[in-house]
């Protein structure tokens, strides 16, 4: 452990008259090799503290001690490639609209984001996207640059390609959490919402001017008339018809699939017992995807007794059939949670990731095909004939590939040791935040940790300005953050999500 030096002399505090602690005084991540492999490398994370003075670490054990937070500094403190506690990952795959040069992969590390077709990827820290522990399960890129998410608590936008991002007022203002967002490709201007905090009102959200002003509409839980408590877990629009939109949710009497067949104006409420799981209740349904070509066509996921299955509708949402089969594997449904599907442009065949594989079943198919490769992480996304599949650079050298023949060879497209520092702009949080953090961030990802001046990058135009105000510098004894003194020495050491193996005889 380093100390740093202090003036044993003069102690520090506030309250009591005792001095402020130096401000060098505070814990700093480092991030450390601990051993390497011919296939991946196990990394950790060491916390080295320069610890202040006894009388000031006993008047932050005290202060923490009094408000109950004794462990939450050390999670704030957890530093951005491996605060989830597992392997740096990429998480979902995002093309601009009408600009598919322009790539934005989420990842547990934060972003990375390519301006030339994944030739080059940099960086983007989470503390500069300011998601905290609620990270994004997709992102939606439009035309004029403008990026958005919803996380759960918020809906995050950028307008200068991921390098500021802030939080939407109107959501934020009211008390809403954000869960669903769709915008159809046809109209990208606007923008559905749904929302899905316990016990408050909720509801479906519209915008017609790109995320600008939001409207409620006439799908709303927890009114004055009625006090239902539903919640909104997601909205999909139908790529054939935009008209007909579909919302799956929650209430104290079961789950509920919402059905409109004009923009939003009226709905048709369609109860979802699933009777083939009996004896307690399924629950986590969302609605996943509409086929392309049919707007009865639609897949959802529904959680009972720690599975997870994919269910498919062909009459609008008023029956659903489980569709995945998994070969060799006598339950219905996965142990993994979902990761995300993807659906080809006729509807007949379907892809299903989970944290660590990626399935494809096929339309007459009894048994969901396991594919040999991902292996380790998967995501999926299909932009005409064309599949964007994560992976882990770990196993198999490569965090995103593609596809034309539906999972039988890839061609890849990114490996994490080739991610760049970050390019933003100064001024930006993803260059001032994330150019900090990176000489530490990038060897835990086998990336080179050399700090270069970034180029001026003209991939993304300006959506317009949006610069959050720079939080205050912490300084004295509140830089120690609680109880980081106390944990000296704490590593945090990456682990290996549990995985079936992927028998080469399950190649496609």
């Amino acid at each position: 452990m380093t100390r740093g030096a202090h003036d044993t002399a003069t102690p520090c505090g506030v309250e009591t008259g005792l001095r402020a602690c130096p401000e060098n005084e505070r814990a700093e991540p480092t991030y450390r090799v601990l051993s390497a492999g011919p296939r991946y490398t196990v990394r950790a994370t060491t916390f080295i503290v320069r610890a202040p003075p006894p009388e000031c670490f006993l008047m932050k054990l005290l202060t923490s001690l009094s408000r109950g937070w004794m462990l939450v500094p050390l999670t704030l403190l957890a530093p951005p490639a491996l605060a989830h506690l597992g392997y740096p990952d990429t998480t979902s795959v995002t093309l601009r609209r009408e600009h598919p040069e322009d790539m934005f992969l989420g990842a547990t590390f934060g972003a990375a984001v390519s301006h030339d077709s994944g030739k080059t990827w940099s960086w983007i820290c989470p503390e500069a996207m300011g998601y905290g522990g609620w990270r994004p399960e997709a992102f939606f890129w439009q035309p004029d640059g403008t990026l958005l998410a919803a996380t759960g608590a918020d809906l995050l936008r950028s307008r200068d390609g991921g390098c500021t991002w802030q939080t939407h007022p109107y959501f934020k203002s009211r008390g809403l959490w954000p869960m669903g967002l769709a915008s159809p490709e046809s109209t990208p201007s606007r923008l559905w919402v749904s929302t899905g905090r316990a016990a408050t009102p909720n509801g479906l959200f519209r915008s017609d001017d790109g995320g600008e002003t939001f409207t409620a509409t006439s799908l709303q839980s927890n009114t004055p008339d009625t006090r239902d408590n539903s919640v909104f877990t997601s909205v999909k629009v139908a790529p054939s018809d935009t008209r007909r939109i579909y919302v799956s949710g929650s209430t104290p009497n079961g789950l509920r699939l919402y059905r409109s067949d004009d923009e939003g104006v009226t709905w048709e409420e369609i109860p979802q017992p699933f009777p083939e799981f009996t004896d307690t209740r399924p629950y986590d349904l969302f609605v996943l995807r509409v086929a392309d070509d049919n707007p009865d066509h639609l897949w959802a996921r529904v959680s009972w007794q720690g599975w997870t299955y994919v269910m498919e509708s062909k009459d609008g949402g008023h029956t659903f059939q489980s569709v995945l089969h998994p070969e060799n594997q006598t339950h219905d449904g996965t142990d993994e949670s979902l990761i995300g599907i993807e659906v080809s442009a006729d509807g007949k065949t379907l892809w299903v990731a989970t944290p660590t594989r990626l399935f494809r079943v096929r339309e007459g198919d009894t048994a969901a095909t396991l594919l040999s490769l991902p292996d380790g992480n998967a995501c999926v996304e299909r932009k005409g004939n064309l599949l964007y599949v994560c992976g882990a650079s770990r196993v198999h050298d490569w965090a995103l590939a593609t596809t034309t023949d539906e999972g039988a060879t890839y061609t890849p497209l990114y490996n994490l040791p080739d991610t760049r520092p970050p390019t933003c702009p100064a001024g930006t949080p993803g260059h001032d935040i994330c150019r900090n953090f990176w000489p530490q961030f990038a060897p835990t990802i086998g990336a080179d940790p050399t700090l270069t001046e970034p180029e001026p990058d003209a991939g993304t135009p300006d959506a317009g300005p949006e610069q959050p105000p720079a939080p205050p510098k912490k300084s004295g004894c509140s830089a120690t953050g609680g109880l980081a003194p106390a944990a000296a020495f704490l590593v945090l050491t990456t682990l290996r999500r549990s995985r079936r193996p992927n028998p080469e005889k399950h190649r496609a």
